[in-house]
């Protein structure tokens, strides 16, 4: 999420960028996550909210001059759409998010199976659905499909605002990390937040491991609705620019 002419014109070399793409969405997934599984009784919704944009705060200064800093794969086809990433380095930053979102996933199950009391299909992972099984609050297929749409419509376009040329230089973290953290604020009931595919895939896949839940069933949704919202920020986003 650095400046478009790092997008453009990438000074480090790719696998250096696919890593940094790793390593930002396991760092992503453990700490937003795992604030909701090991401390969510104690810090609430407000609390996770933060974790999610306290995390991705913290990987936009860490990464953002290496890989830009996407660490979601509707961040990348945002961009993608938008010119500002060749279709080469955007499936391979998708390929490598997903990776990093899996093992962000494993070692917070590994780290929470080690209280006693800790039960995988009563916690769960942090991980979306929706539906009476999935939504936090019974919402319904319907009212998640718009919601992640609509919510990472507004994450990416802030996205693409914050990292433009024009925008006000070194803030561009700060205004990411704070978008996502209102943008959890309001979805933490309906879906527990997506926002971000390989957010939600990296959770799917353990409890799908270890639990068998309706995890890995509803993930289509918090695919196809974060994507559409993506694109749809990338096309709007060249009506302001």
């Amino acid at each position: 999420m650095s400046n478009e002419e790092k997008v453009y014109q990438p000074t480090y070399r790719p696998l250096t960028r696919y890593l940094a793409e790793l390593v930002g969405t396991l760092v992503l997934v453990l700490m937003g996550c795992g604030s909701a599984v090991i401390a969510g009784g104690d810090v609430g919704y407000l609390g996770i909210s933060f974790a999610f944009g306290i995390s991705v705060m913290a990987m936009v200064y860490a990464f953002g001059g290496v890989s830009g800093c996407h660490i979601n794969p509707a961040i990348t086809v945002s961009m993608l759409v938008a010119k500002k990433i060749c279709a080469r380095d955007a499936v391979l930053y998708i390929v490598f998010q997903c990776f990093g979102a899996i093992i962000g996933a494993g070692l917070l199950y590994t780290i929470a199976s080690g209280i006693p009391t800790y039960n995988i299909a009563i916690a769960g992972l942090g991980q979306n659905g929706y539906g009476i099984l999935g939504s936090p609050a019974g919402y319904s297929m319907t009212s998640a499909l718009i919601a992640e749409i609509v919510l990472t419509f507004i994450f990416v376009l802030v996205v693409h605002g914050a990292t433009h040329e024009r925008a006000p230089r070194g803030f561009a973290g700060i205004a990411i990390g704070l978008a996502l953290t209102l943008i959890h604020i309001v979805g933490i009931p309906l879906t527990g937040t997506s926002v971000n595919p390989a957010r939600s895939l990296g959770p799917a896949v353990i409890l799908g491991i270890f639990d068998g839940t309706v995890a890995l069933s509803q993930l289509w949704l918090f695919w196809v609705a974060p994507i559409i919202g993506g694109i749809l920020a990338a096309l709007i986003w060249k009506v302001f620019k």
